[in-house]
């Protein structure tokens, strides 16, 4: 069980998300806007935030960029479009649900985001990850080609980071959505095409094109 935070301008949306976060046996505060929310926070105790994107004051997505990651976020969202959950989720949120939803599947993302915090509270350094003159620093997000840095998204290093560990070995779409993603999301292997187009774009740029597609199958490193 959790203390949340709910943070939308929808009365009416507030309420059926406390009640049923409240049913699972979750401690839940209610905030009308960005702002409000970012007060909140900003004292602490808190251990996930189900937060609004459209919202005045302070909008959903910037508020997600200001906190960098210090507290899990579930996004909810009137705009469902694939290009908007995956930018929500670049920008740190954990999770992604669109308006209309389901209060039984809240909770379960709810849920499943807490399982995925907890198991990753106190993590065990990990070594960074070589490919060629490409070396991937997981722990401190960080991509160097040479002895320049690369610059790229969350989203894009988890990517690398799964090639590489898997060197030489063909890994589909789906096993990259399943890896990076995590099961609970609903992302298109499109999706998955337009990161390892932008990824392979920054690296051969760099002077590193790592990344090869094998045609049908899915995409290798090594």
């Amino acid at each position: 069980m959790a203390s949340v935070l709910v943070v939308d301008d929808d009365a009416h949306i507030r309420e059926v998300a406390r009640f049923a976060l409240a049913r699972a046996g979750h401690t839940v505060e209610l905030a009308a806007d960005g702002a409000a929310a970012a007060e909140r926070i900003g004292r602490g105790g808190l251990e996930l935030v189900v937060l609004d994107v459209l919202m005045p004051e302070l909008d959903g997505l910037t508020l997600c960029r200001q906190l960098g990651g210090r507290v899990p976020i579930v996004f909810l969202s009137s705009r469902g479009e694939e290009a908007d959950r995956v930018l929500g989720l670049d920008l740190g949120a954990d999770d992604y649900l669109a308006k209309p939803f389901s209060p039984r599947e809240l909770v379960a993302r709810v849920a499943a985001v807490l399982r995925r915090t907890a198991a990753e509270a106190v993590p065990a350094p990990r070594p960074a990850l070589a490919i060629g003159n490409v070396t991937i620093d997981r722990d401190r997000h960080a991509v160097r080609v040479g002895d320049a840095e690369l610059v790229v998204t969350a989203t894009e290093l988890r990517l690398l980071a799964t090639l590489a560990l898997h060197k030489g070995r063909v890994l589909s779409r789906n096993q990259l959505i399943a890896t990076v993603y995590g099961d609970d999301h609903h992302i298109s292997a499109r999706t998955i095409d337009t990161h390892i187009r932008n990824l392979r774009a920054k690296l051969a740029a760099a002077g590193a094109p790592v990344i090869e597609t094998v045609h049908g199958v899915g995409y290798r490193c090594g």
